[in-house]
């Protein structure tokens, strides 16, 4: 067991100077003890009554979130997320302070990896259908679900243990008061895409609505091979066996790449809900569902280097072309049951996401001697997710007592049949040949599921008319389970191929009738680079207690700690009966964690925060399993670590914010950690091919600072209308944030090449570099106005990140190469909504503009030349929606 030490002596010493002067104000602020009445003279009454009020108006302009919360949050509303127009929740998280988004779906808080956050919904925690994380990615959850988003950046006993840069729970809409049916519909486009002619290939007839129409399914000879538990090879199969299996296998629709104009994007989306009272309480009820359907072109470089003396220089460099269509469909219905004291919550959250891919990659390689190769892609990748959550909020005691209590299961997974390649060498001529075993056809399947629940009870004891304390105490757990196989297959020339088979196209090469014994015959390669297979498991169990206490006027004080027993587990599997290579992964460890905040609310609507806490963070499944894997959004192949440890946190936060009018304010604030033994991506060389790795850091600290400010102005009438009848809205933060990893002499580092032997960890990192994945600016600017008479909107967004590090350096010690760099630079946004009556409809009209800067995703090394690890435009878009509310 480990007791988490936490060192709260001057965090304590500052709250007690705090206090000092909070004293002498309380005493001039709080009413004297009761006496008997005495008959008082109007002004006598009225400086009574002023007296009171300075204690209720210290703060009448703190929005309700911030006042109810102890904690650093920041709190993204309907009305936020209705102004920026961001179709999904990663999106919109990108306008709160420190908040960064990597590949479009996962969310960085201060600058910490996805792993470092944990994201819920409704309070329950969601498994992830993506193989490289746990954490579910956010693009999954369309804006027009949810309520609201809660960001918090201090973390409190009665939330996960896995914290470091925060906590993000998903509130999703409920029923509402009045009844209403709404429906939408939307179109738009990319410069980079919309129009152009773009590669794709035929797929299957109903790809358009995300389910495939059967095309894709495993044929039944290779379901029958797969499941005799034997390697597909020629000494586990006849001839003819393995001549029927190849033959079963889909070829022109799937392989054969076309070109093809590329349409509109474009969406629909419907939303009704109503209540009713009924003898138990208000009976409400609420469904939404949509449909969104998109493309987008990548044209760009992929790149790879090695040292030429002392400077880098390109030994890949690959001219890379895809074209990618998402399908997503969404639903989300709950019913609620409301009484005077006791609320039943249902909610069901459904989310289908397909992706289809034809990509082409040519150039030269290094593996071909310098020789021009070209590869060509066809994927079809399908992430789901389902989620019940039956919850109950119950008050006694005329609301002192409340008991609040969640179940919930969620499954996810990720199914990725016929991922095809098929490589091409180039002859004197420029003629591309294909290659005699430079083709790979896999089948992946991944699935997650999560089974939560808690109860949380909490009483509310009053300290003085005007202070309470609550204290609180709860338990929870989950059981995550992930299973992953992955079987790769592909044709072998048996006595090579023939002038003609060679210039012949795709389609005509792989027809049944070149697939013979004496042309080409299937085999299996699965598990020549890591396991084929794993089941991973997360068990947590947790308990906690805290006191919540306004103990001395004007001061809010939180103390908690929280238990946490953790058992989790990757265990390779060999497919074919034999014992696996890999050795299972345990990692069993129970901690306690301490968490205190501290609120003073000193001055009229001013309040200063002070934070500390101590938090872990685990591997995901995906940096434990030694399991090959090739992403799909950088062609890079990832493989787990075996001997990664747990991630143990200090968090230490203080904030200063002031509300000097409804919804404006300015806020402060400053931020340290202490990470022991983060986890670290790093590049390794499998033979010509390189690959990501994981390995525990030795140590590193991020400090940094915030700010934000939201300010409205209001100008008079002086004869321009557009300027006076409006509200105009000037809302920024910026985040600066330095992050050192420490490497001493003598520490040591666990990596998967040297097989659980410590070897120095100044062979992969560098003492002093930048924590993987910080960035040290990140800056949002919103510029608008709202006209209440013309019942419009616009915002100029404006977002900025500064270069981080994706992954370290291949090679070690002093001949490792510079890290991969990411620079997200700058992007321009502008949005504008109008709502207006047609008869007796309630219409809304928005255009949003997107990157107008026309920045670039960019992915380098530098040292000497620029090398491109993955460069490609992501064009500026534009779209167009309607929306009409019955």
């Amino acid at each position: 067991m480990k007791t988490l030490k936490l060192t709260l002596s001057g965090v304590l010493l500052a709250t007690s100077a705090l206090i000092a002067p909070s004293l002498a104000f309380a005493q001039d602020a709080v009413p004297a003890p009761a006496q008997d009445p005495v008959e008082q003279t109007p002004a006598e009454q009225a400086n009574e009554e002023t007296t009171v009020d300075e204690i209720v108006v210290l703060g009448r302009y703190i929005p309700e979130p911030n006042r109810e919360s102890s904690e650093v949050a920041a709190f993204l509303t309907s009305e936020d997320l209705e102004r920026t127009g961001d179709a999904s929740a990663a999106a919109a998280l990108t306008r709160v302070t420190g908040l960064s988004i990597v590949e479009g779906r996962f969310i960085y808080v201060r600058g910490l990896g996805e792993r470092y956050s944990s994201a819920m919904l409704n309070g329950s925690p969601l498994p992830s259908p993506e193989p490289l994380q746990r954490v579910v990615p956010l693009d999954l959850f369309p804006s027009n679900i949810l309520e609201s988003v809660t960001v918090q950046k201090t973390y409190s006993a009665n939330f996960p243990g896995e914290f470091g840069g925060g906590v993000i729970d998903l509130r999703t809409i409920d029923a509402p008061n009045e009844p209403f049916f709404s429906m939408e519909a939307s179109a738009g486009g990319n410069t980079e895409t919309t129009g152009r002619e773009g590669l794709i290939y035929f797929g299957s007839r109903t790809d358009f609505t995300s389910f495939d129409d059967g095309t894709r399914d495993v044929p039944f000879a290779l379901r029958g091979a797969f499941a005799r538990g034997r390697q597909i090879t020629s000494a586990n199969f006849d001839a003819e066996e393995l001549q029927d299996i190849g033959q079963g296998l889909i070829n022109a629709p799937l392989r054969l790449l076309q070109l093809e104009d590329n349409p509109v994007n474009f969406g629909l989306g419907v939303s009704a809900g109503g209540s009713t009272e009924i003898g138990l309480g208000t009976l409400g009820v609420f469904a939404s569902g949509g449909y969104d359907n998109s493309w987008q072109i990548r044209e760009g470089k992929q790149q790879a280097a090695q040292f030429s003396g002392s400077v880098l220089v390109p030994v890949n460099d690959f001219d890379v072309v895809s074209n990618q269509n998402d399908v997503q469909l969404n639903l989300l219905a709950g019913a609620s049951l409301t009484g005077d004291m006791h609320t039943i919550k249902w909610t069901n959250f459904f989310v289908r996401n397909s992706t289809k891919e034809a990509r082409t990659r040519t150039g030269p390689a290094f593996d071909a001697g310098g020789n021009v190769l070209r590869t060509d892609y066809t994927e079809w990748f399908v992430r789901q997710l389902f989620s019940t959550q039956l919850a109950g909020e119950h008050d006694f005691m005329d609301g002192a007592l409340s008991v609040d209590w969640r179940a919930a299961y969620a499954v996810t997974s990720r199914d990725a049949p016929y991922e095809t390649r098929f490589g091409y060498s180039v002859d004197a001529t420029g003629t591309f040949l294909h290659s005699g075993s430079g083709n790979q056809i896999s089948f992946s399947e991944l699935d997650d599921d999560i089974v939560s629940g808690g109860v949380d009870v909490s009483y509310e004891m009053s300290l003085s008319d005007y202070r309470t304390a609550v204290f609180s105490f709860g338990v929870d757990g989950f059981d995550n389970n992930r299973d992953s196989e992955r079987r790769d297959l592909r044709f072998e020339a048996v006595n090579g191929l023939t002038p003609d088979q060679q210039r012949s196209r795709v389609d005509y090469l792989y027809s049944d009738f070149n697939i013979n014994r004496s042309t080409l015959q299937i085999q299996e390669v699965t598990g020549s680079n890591g396991a084929a297979a794993y089941d991973g498991q997360l068990q947590v169990k947790a308990a906690y207690a805290m006191v919540d206490a306004e103990i001395i006027p004007l001061v809010r004080t939180t103390l908690g700690v929280r238990f946490e027993d953790g058992e989790q587990s990757v265990t390779p599997r060999d497919l074919f009966g034999g014992a696996s290579p890999f050795a299972a992964t345990k990692i069993e460890e129970q901690y306690f964690l301490p968490s205190f905040t501290a609120t003073w609310n000193f001055a009229e609507d001013m309040q200063l925060r002070l934070g500390a806490s101590q938090t872990i963070g685990r591997p995901q499944f995906r940096e434990l399993a030694p399991q090959s894997y090739t992403d799909p959004e950088s062609d890079r192949t990832f493989i787990g670590n075996p001997f990664l440890v747990d991630t143990e946190i200090l968090n230490l936060d203080a904030r200063y914010e002031w509300y000097f009018a409804r919804q404006q304010y300015v806020t402060a604030g400053v931020f340290y950690k202490n990470l022991d033994k983060p986890v670290e991506a790093i590049i390794v060389d499998v033979g010509n091919q390189r690959q990501q790795s994981f390995l525990n850091a030795p140590q590193a600290v991020i400090m940094g600072a915030e700010f934000e400010a939201k300010k409205y102005f209001e100008f008079p009438d002086n004869g321009s209308t557009f300027i006076a009848n409006k509200r105009w809205l000037v809302q920024a933060n910026y985040t600066y944030s330095n992050s050192e990893v420490q490497v001493d002499s003598g520490d040591k580092v666990r990596d998967l090449g040297g097989g659980g032997v410590s070897s120095p960890a100044a062979f992969f990192i560098q003492d002093g570099s930048r924590l993987q994945g910080q960035s040290e600016h990140v800056a949002n600017l919103q510029l608008g106005w709202e006209d209440d008479t013309a019942r419009s909107q616009a915002t100029i967004i404006v977002n900025y990140v500064s270069e981080r590090i994706t992954a370290r350096g291949a090679g070690v010690s002093s001949s490792r190469e510079p890290d991969y760099i990411q620079e997200p630079g700058v992007f321009l946004d502008l949005v504008y909504r109008k709502d207006f009556t047609m008869g007796t409809r309630e219409m809304g009209f928005s255009v949003e503009l997107r990157n107008l800067l026309g920045t670039d995703f960019d992915e380098y090394q530098e040292l000497g030349n620029k090398i491109l690890i993955n460069n490609y435009d992501l064009g500026s878009s534009v779209s167009f929606s309607l929306s009409s509310r019955f």
